[in-house]
């Protein structure tokens, strides 16, 4: 045995592992708040199940469930990536979690990093749950995966985006209330369940823009019409990806 073998080693662990074990803590935190749970997962299943089973809203031609479950599935994204993380990261800001994480090893950009893997870890269990209790409804789905993939890793970085700049600019109780009302008024207006040519056309044009409309929109192209690649849906949704997480990290106050 040689000297200094139980020497310590004092300093920061390395980078990917500090990612791995702050992501699984911010896994944990999403999965274990009741609220969070509430968003994520109850109401998006009480919604497809619902709407599904019983004849509320006009869907058009074939099967509700065939509508309402890409709806649902970019319900879901909105409820974590935005609703969820506004909420949760607004209240870490007030309470100064967020100050002192950033002055541990873990670098701000890793940290962001690690929220953002949380909620893609939070939305893997939400669509297979989702996608479960769908097929159990009758659904039928078409279309090509990987237009649906891209169109929900878009979708998460647009409301991740909008909800860390909503979290990082507004006070913790008006971000709760602002995330909150934001999520009702998406959730009617944004195609979700009520599909958009329902209302005005000069609205339409309006609510179109919306991401919560594009990724309804783009999903229900793509596994309902089974439509190749909703290149518009996607421009959209690219468009708020980048103005959410480009404002995020302007305008994102730690303090």
């Amino acid at each position: 045995m040689s000297a200094g073998t139980y020497t310590p080693r004092p300093g920061a662990a390395p980078l990917g592992r500090m990612i791995a074990a702050q992501t699984s803590l911010e896994t944990r935190m999403l999965l274990r708040n009741g609220e969070q749970l509430l968003l994520t997962v109850i109401i998006p299943t009480l919604l497809l199940v619902l709407f599904s089973a019983v004849d509320i809203v006009d869907t058009g031609a074939g099967e509700s469930v065939d509508f309402l479950a890409p709806g649902i599935l970019a319900l879901a994204v909105m409820s974590t990536a935005f609703t969820g993380q506004a909420i949760a990261t607004g209240f870490e800001r007030r309470y100064g979690v967020l100050k002192r994480l950033a002055a541990s090893p873990l670098p701000r950009w890793a940290l962001m990093t690690s929220k953002t893997l949380a909620v893609l870890v939070t939305e893997v269990l939400q669509v297979a749950l989702l996608t479960v209790i769908a097929f159990a409804l009758g659904w039928s789905p078409q279309g090509n995966p990987l237009a649906v993939l891209l169109l929900l890793v878009l979708g998460t970085a647009a409301f991740s985006g909008l909800g860390l700049l909503m979290a990082g600019t507004l006070k913790a109780e008006a971000t709760l209330a602002a995330a909150n009302l934001v999520f009702l008024l998406l959730l009617v207006g944004g195609g979700v369940i009520v599909p958009l040519d329902r209302f005005p056309d000069a609205v339409q044009s309006v609510l179109g823009l919306l991401p919560i409309a594009a990724l309804s929109d783009g999903l229900r192209d793509v596994l309902q019409h089974g439509a190749a690649m909703p290149w518009g849906d996607l421009g959209i949704l690219a468009v708020w990806a980048v103005l959410g997480l480009g404002a995020a990290a302007r305008f994102f106050r730690w303090e």
